[in-house]
């Protein structure tokens, strides 16, 4: 696979925690190596320090001012030439250096002042072999005293402790193997145990897909719901979609039987009239009649085809506009009557759909109101339940002070299927294609008696959505 393809998201999880987690392992072993090379540099001041107060505590110096180092030795090394650990004493005439500084070439070491310590290093030296090396250099100011009244009894000397640097690198390469075997290893369990982790973290994924390939081979119907909350919103928009299309393919199918149930009578009639004796002229304006009927069959079947169910994800629509132009378009035609629309809409409340389905369903819900009220109507709009990280849903109802609904009448204006001819001329289609468009949205539509006006109460529900 080529680096400008999409790689699997195991492969690129995996991928980019190995980097981060070499980056972290390498940054972290340049952090202890540092700070093991400061420790055992300061370990070596220490060191240093100690011997230089010791050998000055053992020491002594002569009338003429020459140093005499101790009796015993604070340290064997000092008396065993080129062993690596030096001392030297600056003094005001000279200097003087131990017999472990027989051979190697030492760096010039300058007068302190009284009590001034300094720690330097590496610094180059030569040792007996003539190989170059380095050391680390601790020195101290200090000032003798012979304990007279004669200000020449008191002279400033200055004592230098050197150690080459062959014990202190020894440490650290053996330090630096050790780390990074450790690290090397701690490094490719962690990648192990990642690979594991990732791999039981991203199974859900995999039943996903393995689920989805199921639906595509028809093996099942829909994806199932166990599964880890950060996907439910994936799977039950595949399931929304899934349920969509065959609601629409369900409906294509119920408007094919609906047309050709509405067209069987025209042609029942055409038929019967052919067969009659009947005029030229009778004949052919009844087929003219009849034509023109199956003509808007068709087109009603048509358009209510095309503004069936709604498409997922919808952009967010104001009601308050689409609900001022019907309800003017309602005025003008119902203006004898003086009927008067009062809105209850709550601030910001949106329908999350198509503007046909809107409209429809604002329509013929008022229009029906305006049909059957004595003078008034109340549109009613208010948000619906919300749920997390969903869409919230939506209360619409529509009031009128008319006569209302029979109970037994119901069922009968809101279910689908009704002949052809019923439909042209009215009865029940718009409740009818209402029911049809709030199904789409998973939603609900009631009919009962209006508490406000004491007329029918149409009630739409629209619940959270993807």
């Amino acid at each position: 696979m080529s680096w400008g393809q999409p790689r699997s998201l195991q492969a690129r999880q995996l991928l980019a925690a190995s980097l981060g987690l070499l980056a972290f392992l390498a940054l972290a072993g340049y952090a202890l190596d540092r700070a093991f090379l400061e420790t055992a540099e300061s370990n070596m001041r220490q060191r240093l320090r100690s011997l230089a107060l010791a050998y000055v505590a053992g020491g002594e110096f002569a009338r003429n001012g020459e140093f005499i180092p101790p009796y015993e030795t604070v340290d064997p090394r000092l008396e065993r030439p080129g062993s690596g650990l030096y001392a030297e004493v600056v003094l005001p005439n000279g200097h003087w250096d131990s017999s472990s500084a027989q051979g190697p070439t030492l760096p010039a070491g300058e007068m302190l002042a009284a009590n001034l310590e300094t720690f330097e290093g590496p610094l180059p030296i030569k040792e007996i072999n003539g190989q170059p090396g380095e050391a680390y250099r601790y020195g101290r100011g200090l000032i003798w005293s012979a304990g007279g009244d004669d200000a020449r009894s008191e002279f400033p000397y200055t004592i230098y402790i050197l150690e080459d640097t062959t014990a202190l690198s020894r440490q650290v390469s053996v330090f630096r193997q050790a780390l990074w075997r450790y690290l090397g290893g701690a490094g490719f369990i962690l990648l192990l145990l990642q690979a594991v982790i990732m791999r039981w973290s991203l199974r859900p994924l995999r039943r996903v897909i393995d689920e989805l390939k199921r639906v595509q081979r028809g093996l099942a119907s829909r994806m199932s719901g166990r599964h880890p909350r950060e996907l439910e919103p994936l799977t039950e928009s595949i399931n929304a979609f899934i349920e969509s299309e065959r609601e629409n393919l369900e409906r294509q199918r119920n408007t094919l039987a609906d047309l050709a149930h509405s067209l069987k009578t025209p042609l029942a009639v055409l038929r019967a009239r052919i067969g009659e004796d009947v005029s030229a002229a009778e004949l052919r304006e009844e087929i003219d009649t009849q034509v023109r009927r199956m003509s808007d069959l068709v087109s009603y079947q048509l358009a209510r085809a095309a503004r069936s169910g709604h498409v997922l994800f919808a952009a967010p629509l104001e009601i308050e506009p689409y609900a001022d132009q019907i309800v003017r378009s309602l005025e003008k035609i119902y203006a004898s009557k003086g009927v008067l629309c009062e809105f209850d809409l709550d601030d910001g409340v949106k329908f999350y759909g198509e503007p046909g389905d809107l409209q429809e369903v604002l329509g013929n819900l008022l229009e029906n109101a305006f049909k059957w009220a004595h003078s008034r109507v109340l549109l009613t709009v208010k948000e619906g339940e919300i749920a997390p990280n969903r869409r919230p849903g939506l209360f619409l109802a529509v009031d009128d002070d008319g006569p209302g609904v029979p109970e037994d009448k119901i069922e009968l204006i809101l279910q689908r299927g009704v002949r052809g001819d019923e439909r042209v001329q009215g009865h029940g289609i718009g409740l009818a294609t209402v029911q049809d468009v709030v199904r789409s949205y998973r939603g609900t539509l009631d009919v009962s008696r209006s508490q406000e006006l004491g007329g029918a109460h149409f009630e739409v529900v629209l619940p959270p959505g993807l």
